[in-house]
């Protein structure tokens, strides 16, 4: 299932996302991904396994046109001749050429006039053929605004956390009327249960009526949740690095849910944020620096 983005290029529905892969696990679960059917790789210069994305698709044997390689610049690389480096820094770790995708990672709001910089060399990139699309993650419809008003090209994807639990509809509306992908991360609410980050939340995969759902279909609750991005139109990258999971989360095409199973998943919102706030400044986090190789 594929994608067209607001400038033609296509991308597929569904890839795999490498965000706390351990290096040393990120190759095989590349490698394990594009055997099961992923063709879409979502990475990040921050996550610190783009080398391993990189071995994992060579590995996998496939043309490097049958892969879509989407990264993000950091904060620390904003800035329009910092950001032009940060993609010599992304595509020599992943030893292609050219991007598919590269976003910015945050908008910074405390810095707001370097990712305005940043963006404007993404344009840059964009114009020389070095990347296919550019966008930007976890930008809020004022973050949006703003950047649509002082630069050229409409971002192509906002990749933002998006599950039952939290499914930010106020974005998705002002991403589609700008005509945005909205592309969800955490998608089937692994924020929600990664240990030691806010234990007193309940987890999506828990969820009674995700699971009555599935039972219907004979799937998962992760098969669920993703099937239910996949109808509404969206972009998701499900992370794991077991080989089996990786699989059953891309065992999503041959069903489909009815129109009250989809608004009873849309019921769940609960308006609650599990990730980090993208409108609070985190400068300890911001300025961490990305190696150059």
């Amino acid at each position: 299932m594929e994608l067209t983005l607001n400038n033609g290029v296509t991308m597929p529905a569904l890839g795999l996302g490498v965000f706390q892969s351990a290096p040393d696990e990120t190759t095989a679960a590349v490698e394990a991904a594009l055997s099961a059917g992923y063709r879409l790789i979502d990475t990040a210069a921050g996550y610190g396994n783009e080398k391993e994305v990189g071995e994992g698709i060579r590995r996998s044997g496939l043309d490097r046109s049958d892969v879509f390689i989407e990264t993000k610049v950091w904060v620390s690389d904003y800035g329009y001749d910092e950001t032009l480096h940060a993609w010599e820094k992304s595509v020599g770790k992943l030893g292609v050429d050219t991007l598919d995708l590269l976003i910015l990672h945050q908008p910074a709001t405390d810095r707001f006039e370097k990712t305005l910089a940043a963006y404007r060399a993404l344009e840059a990139l964009l114009a020389d053929s070095r990347v296919r699309a550019i966008g930007v993650s976890n930008f809020l419809p004022h973050h949006l605004e703003r950047l649509i008003a002082e630069t050229d090209v409409v971002p192509a994807v906002n990749q933002i956390e998006l599950h039952p639990y939290f499914s930010q509809p106020d974005v998705q509306r002002a991403d589609a009327a700008s005509g945005i992908l909205t592309q969800a991360w955490s998608p089937i609410g692994g924020i929600t249960f990664y240990p030691g980050f806010g234990d007193e939340r309940k987890s999506v995969m828990d969820d009674p009526t995700i699971a009555a759902i599935g039972q219907a279909h004979e799937k998962s609750s992760a098969q669920v949740m993703l099937r239910w991005h996949l109808q509404n139109g969206r972009s998701a990258i499900p992370k794991s690095v077991n080989p089996e999971r990786i699989a059953a989360n891309f065992d999503v095409f041959d069903f489909e849910l009815s129109t009250d199973e989809l608004a009873s998943i849309d019921a769940l919102d609960t308006g609650i944020r599990s990730g980090p706030d993208p409108d609070v400044a985190r400068p300890e986090r911001f300025d961490m620096v990305i190696p150059e190789s």
